[in-house]
């Protein structure tokens, strides 16, 4: 009898259906329409302690290979302050480089995807081109008085765009810490001395993430699609209270007062869906915080309901014993035990991995604290798309520098400048200054220089000098665009007295401060402006009307020359947008912002904070002088030119 091919066709489709069907049951962890809790949970159950441990690893770029990333299931790649693809790395490069490594992790035995960190911190620093906004101190300015928190959430959506032009899924901001003392090296990563004004701009969470649904559990990350990165609060907790503020030291502080100052702003990040946290190298008390479980484990986790992963700093678990890494065993074993999920290693993996697999061989480390660091990296995993999407394509590489994005950095700038001198009184002020002018002088070390107008983590972990880094407006360009055709500015970086005396300038713009650096290399105990800034100060202001613009990661010593100074301005760290700074001191825009920490008079008054009984600033946090636009003519009308929002 002859077969029926309807039939058998009919028999065949079934088969398929049932495969098909029979495959989405047994590896719900690829079924997008699955909730994320089950898929985790599926996931998990197949993955042996090696795959396990893999995700937990995080390495650097330069240790990384197809190879190796296949071998030890690597869960994590970053870029560590400077290490890119290439010199000047085009967007294409990073995103070939990061799908290479993507490719190598989707072709093991379960094709779990890995996430790329970078840091992120004042835009996508890392990267050639890249907008640079403001650093966080200058953010913490723009909004002592009047909150504008959608300046901080569009800037975090703008990062999150430029960083996803080059591939990269995750980034190591915002940097939530409570700078209490000037001399640390990494108060410019602190937005305020105050947390309340920490606390709000937390709202660059949502900007980098995406807004968290309103019918969201607590405690649950949540990343809104492939324009949106993982975010990383840090760095917990204390980090900015250490002793002299000395880094990486001990905060000697209470349990209320470390609570009441340098928590808070973890409960808002957590609040609005932040993916990771990063635990500080510093102690509480003597007890190194990638040790502390009661803090980890007992609060972060199981008090706040903290549902992403909790990440190490760059060899933050060698630094546990001194010298760092002198017991890497135990080092290990403290931090995972500790509730530490993903360790930034970032070079000595092989080291990581095998003494940890050894230690949960032999039981040292329970197999219940390894699955819970991995639900956790899935669950951000699945969070960012990463299993439905893991690939970057080119459809963002635009988004690099966009031209919007730079007016938004801009716009940053021109808020975040403190006027806290205008003048010998408010009857005769200096500023705004007037755009025709015979001849004007402009002098200072900062003035011309990109690299120190955007301070560490530009390009380089600890910053670079010059012009040639990055594209950008040097302060120096921005007054030549600025002024009219017809006004003569003469440059000259460190003039002596006689050259400013005899030069019949009209006025003069200083423009001086601190050498880039980052961390450690930026503690200090004595707060000076280097050399040459005071001879350019005394030099300039002692012979003619002068400005003289700040750039500076925090308050420095300034009170020996605030008496030939006739206004000053602090602009903090203002990155690649110098035109940002020609805005206010030129009258397009008035001043506006406000300290977001105390100006000392000396040294010797720190630490001081607002509230200390011995409170006595040469400005005090919240201060800020303010202008107005200036009036132009146009047309034969008068209009007055205002700041607008993007």
């Amino acid at each position: 009898m002859a077969k029926n091919p309807n039939f058998l066709r009919g028999i065949f489709l079934l088969m398929v259906c049932w495969i098909a069907s029979t495959d989405a049951e047994s590896y719900k962890y690829k079924d997008p329409k699955q909730p994320i809790k089950v898929r985790v949970k599926d996931l998990l159950k197949r993955m042996t302690v090696e795959e396990k441990i893999g995700q937990m690893a995080q390495i650097e770029r330069k240790v990384a290979s197809a190879e190796v990333m296949k071998k030890y299931f690597i869960g994590s790649v970053l870029s560590g302050g400077g290490s890119v693809p290439s010199l000047k790395a085009s967007p294409e490069t990073w995103i070939n480089m990061v799908n290479e490594f993507q490719r190598a992790a989707l072709s093991t035995r379960l094709g779990i995807p890995m996430i790329y960190g970078i840091d992120a911190v004042h835009g996508n620093n890392n990267v050639y081109k890249a907008t640079i906004f403001p650093h966080n101190i200058g953010l913490g300015a723009t909004r002592q008085v009047d909150m504008d928190p959608e300046l901080v959430k569009r800037i975090g959506a703008a990062t999150a765009l430029e960083v996803r032009a080059t591939g990269i899924q995750y980034v190591f901001a915002p940097c939530v810490a409570v700078c209490r003392d000037p001399r640390w090296g990494r108060c410019y990563e602190s937005y305020s001395e105050d947390p309340n004004i920490v606390r709000a701009m937390t709202e660059i969470i949502p900007g980098l993430q995406g807004d968290i649904p309103d019918n969201s559990t607590k405690g649950i990350p949540f990343v809104a699609g492939n324009k949106k990165v993982a975010a990383c609060a840090k760095h917990y907790v204390g980090d900015g209270g250490t002793t002299k503020g000395i880094n990486e030291y001990d905060t000697v502080i209470s349990r209320d007062g470390l609570f009441s100052i340098h928590m808070p702003a973890y409960y808002d990040s957590i609040f609005k869906g932040v993916a990771s946290v990063m635990i500080s190298y510093s102690s509480w008390n003597g007890i190194k915080m990638h040790t502390n479980r009661d803090l980890i484990t007992g609060y972060l986790k199981n008090t706040l309901k903290f549902k992403g992963f909790v990440i190490s700093d760059w060899e933050g678990i060698d630094r546990i014993t001194s010298p760092p890494h002198a017991n890497y065993s135990y080092s290990i074993q403290a931090s995972i035990a500790a509730g530490i999920d993903m360790v930034m290693i970032p070079e000595t993996y092989t080291e990581f991995i095998n003494g940890l697999t050894s230690q949960v061989k032999n039981k040292i480390i329970p197999m219940s604290r390894i699955d819970d660091a991995v639900k956790r990296i899935l669950r951000v995993k699945f969070v960012t798309g990463l299993f439905e999407n893991p690939f970057a394509d080119f459809s963002l590489v635009n988004e690099l520098g966009r031209k919007e994005h730079r007016e938004l950095a801009r716009e940053a700038v021109r808020k975040s400048l403190v006027l806290l001198k205008n003048g010998e009184s408010a009857d005769k002020p200096l500023l705004p200054l007037p755009k025709k002018a015979s001849k004007i002088l402009v002098a200072g070390s900062h003035a011309h220089n990109l690299g120190y107008q955007c301070g560490g983590w530009t390009i380089e972990w600890l910053g670079l000098s010059g012009n040639n880094l990055t594209t950008g407006t040097t302060i120096l360009t921005a007054i030549k665009e600025t002024v009219d055709p017809k006004t003569q500015v003469v440059y000259n970086e460190n003039p002596d007295a006689d050259f400013v005396e005899s030069g019949e300038f009209s006025y003069a713009i200083v423009v001086v401060g601190e050498h880039p650096y980052a961390e450690t290399h930026g503690d200090s105990m004595n707060l000076t402006i280097p050399d040459p800034g005071p001879s350019a100060i005394t030099n300039v202001c002692g012979a003619v009307t002068c400005v003289v613009v700040l750039i500076t990661g925090r308050p420095v010593v300034i009170q020996p020359y605030l008496s030939l100074i006739d206004a000053l301005v602090a602009a903090w760290l203002p990155g690649t947008e110098g035109q940002g700074v020609t805005d206010v001191l030129f009258g397009d825009y008035g001043f506006t912002g406000k300290l977001p920490r105390t100006w000392f008079k000396t040294v010797d008054q720190l630490p001081m904070n607002f509230g200390d009984p011995h409170y006595d600033p040469l400005f005090s946090l919240g201060f800020g002088l303010t202008t107005e636009p200036t009036k132009v003519e146009l047309f034969g009308q008068h209009r007055e030119q205002f700041s607008s929002q993007l």
